[in-house]
């Protein structure tokens, strides 16, 4: 009697489940293991949004908190990653462009040069090379005038990039400018020397790019250690005040070579010491000044550099959470929409014009940086579920999806779950900062349908949701 009351009440919830699936409701009750992990971590399920449902099918499969506005991270670089690939088209290109304002006689530059940035992200020091290579086939060898930088395509405030954490030097804090060589990082290298009248206890460091009046005066106070290599980053403080740069620590013997990227300088000061060393390496003579300034309208175009198509631009944005890309590519938006020069004000009104204008609904949506680094900038759940379907019906939806880190192989995401059978099955972008981490992207589930998962902690112990996020990806990979 009593087994077949119970039989009863398993077929009432089976029909119940049922019902709610065909009248359009999800399910809300978070699966045991990613309830438990939460309550492990001490995270209250009233600060967790979850949204997992196939992309061919309107009704989630679980829905959890999927309305609660939370901040994003650097979950919030698929918005402005999508949007760019919609908008602009995966072969778009941004253009840094040389200039000159005097003739060129004899490999003689009789005049300024002017370097005129367009907004590339991926201006890295091999490229920037590069760039100057092929002035240097040009027929340009010596530059009798100044070298201009000219940033006016992007209008920005001043960015103290202490003003986020603290954290001035981290790469991640590097500003914006339309001409940004190497993310505006040098790197700092470290080297073990037998001779220690070269280096204060055998450590040998020098910053690269290099040399150029506008690099800091470097102090090296690094002691040697015969510690194992592992986690050596974590035993030096670098330290700037006042244009002098102090190291305090311990380098490991055992790491031999080893560099840092160090966001040191100003953007024009960056690319100043780039353009420094890499045309001396050239063979090119300069006896000028490197200095920032616009172009006259009397200055010819002599060369046009292209940066890679924006699709592998996206990749790098989001298989390794490029912030300062990031940034670029979403004041870039706001150029493209209402025209030269780009403003933080304009990419917020094109990126919303772009969301109304494809009926995405996001109510919460808050716009700031569109990198995700950011304490303002907000998004919820189900309207980060709403773009990532989007997605999966457009042209552009395959290089979408590609740019995104693969679970257990690749980017930020090489060490989740790795060596597991979910490696290779999931393609998600993480966002983190103190107090939230954030996961979003597709899954394969077992029959080949392609599912959208969104989770979403905001919360002082978000740090310890990690369990909870490897939970719910076990439960939608089944």
């Amino acid at each position: 009697m009593i087994s077949n009351v119970v039989c009863r009440q398993a077929r009432r919830a089976v029909v119940l489940v049922l019902l709610l699936l065909l009248s359009g409701v999800a399910l809300a009750e978070l699966p045991a293991t990613v309830a438990q992990a939460l309550k492990q971590a001490g995270i209250p399920v009233s600060h967790v949004g979850i949204l997992v449902q196939d992309v061919d099918n309107p009704v989630p499969l679980l829905a959890h908190g999927e309305k609660r506005s939370f901040n994003p991270a650097s979950v919030m670089k698929l918005v402005t990653t999508l949007i760019a690939l919609d908008s602009l088209g995966p072969a778009h290109t941004f253009k840094t462009r040389v200039l000159v304002d005097g003739p060129i006689a004899d490999g003689i530059l009789r005049g300024n040069l002017i370097l005129r940035g367009g907004g590339d992200p991926a201006l890295t020091l091999e490229r920037f090379w590069l760039l100057l290579r092929e002035l240097r086939q040009l027929g340009v060898r010596e530059i009798r005038g100044d070298v201009i930088l000219d940033s006016s395509y992007y209008q920005l405030e001043p960015i103290d990039p202490a003003a986020f954490d603290q954290a001035p030097l981290r790469p991640y804090n590097a500003a914006p400018s339309a001409l940004l060589v190497n993310f505006n990082v040098l790197n700092l290298r470290f080297g073990v020397s037998n001779k220690a009248a070269t280096a204060a206890n055998g450590i040998d460091v020098r910053l690269d790019p290099a040399p150029a009046d506008t690099l800091p005066t470097l102090v090296n106070q690094l002691q040697a250690s015969d510690a194992p290599c592992d986690g050596w980053r974590g035993n030096i403080t670098p330290q700037q005040d006042n244009g002098v740069l102090t190291l305090t620590g311990a380098y490991p013997s055992a790491c031999g070579n080893q560099s840092v990227p160090l966001n040191l300088l100003s953007p024009d000061a960056t690319v100043t010491a780039a353009f420094g060393t890499l045309w001396k390496e050239l063979g090119g003579v300069h006896a000028g000044k490197v200095r920032p300034g616009v172009a006259e309208a009397t200055a010819r175009l002599l060369l046009e550099f292209e940066s890679p198509p924006l699709a592998q631009l996206v990749r790098d944005i989001n298989k390794y959470s490029n912030n300062v890309m990031a940034k670029m590519l979403f004041l870039n938006l706001g150029a493209a929409q209402f025209g030269p020069p780009a403003s933080w004000e304009k990419s917020v009104r094109a990126l919303r014009a772009w969301v109304r204008e494809r009926g995405i609904e996001m109510p919460e949506l808050v716009l700031d940086n569109g990198s995700g680094l950011s304490r303002i900038e907000r998004i919820s759940a189900a309207s980060l579920a709403r773009l990532l379907r989007y997605a999966t019906a457009q042209p552009a939806y395959y290089e979408f999806a590609a740019s995104l880190p693969a679970v257990g192989l690749e980017g930020t995401q090489k060490g989740r779950m790795n060596g597991s059978e979910a490696a290779g099955r999931a393609w998600l972008k993480t966002g983190t900062l103190n107090g939230a981490r954030n996961l979003a992207g597709y899954v394969l589930a077992p029959d080949g349908h392609r599912r959208i998962l969104v989770m979403l902690i905001n919360h002082a112990n978000a740090a310890a949701g990690a369990k909870a996020q490897t939970a719910l990806l076990e439960w939608a990979l089944k």
